[in-house]
């Protein structure tokens, strides 16, 4: 099973990210397999399981919670390709096995953070920025193409 995370910027633009391994923590602390250096972001907020063709989120008890398709988890919850997981001020789309293989841009609802204080666009390229120094992402631009 391949598994991309497709972020999604405030100024409409994707980025693609595949999943580096097949348990994958997302988080703020810099040993995190993902890291987002944003304050809304837990130290370890929530981890990926990919285990026998089944792609499963759970929220590490963090402050902000983990949503998905607009829906706070409590737990853990299957995820589907076309699924849209919110982490902080973040949004990513699930793509599996290239499916969805065209995906839409949220809508500007969808993209509002339920969280007060969402960091500025100049946080979320650091972010992206750190995503970029994993050696799976060294191939991928802005467009979100390999």
């Amino acid at each position: 099973m391949k598994v991309n995370l497709v972020l999604y910027k405030k100024n409409g633009t994707r980025r693609n990210i595949p999943l580096p391994s097949s348990v994958t923590v997302i988080g703020r602390r810099a040993d995190c397999d993902l890291y987002a250096p944003l304050l809304s972001v837990s130290k370890k907020h929530c981890q990926l399981n990919c285990d026998d063709g089944v792609l499963r989120i759970r929220d590490l008890g963090s402050r902000n919670g983990t949503y998905v398709n607009g829906e706070r988890i409590n737990g853990e919850t299957e995820l589907k390709a076309g699924d849209r997981v919110k982490i902080g001020p973040l949004t990513f789309l699930f793509q599996i096995d290239g499916e969805p293989a065209n995906s839409e841009i949220p809508e500007p609802a969808a993209q509002e953070s339920p969280h007060k204080g969402a960091p500025p666009e100049e946080l979320v390229d650091e972010m992206l920025e750190a995503f970029d120094d994993l050696d799976e992402l060294e191939s991928l631009d802005d467009s979100g193409s390999i």
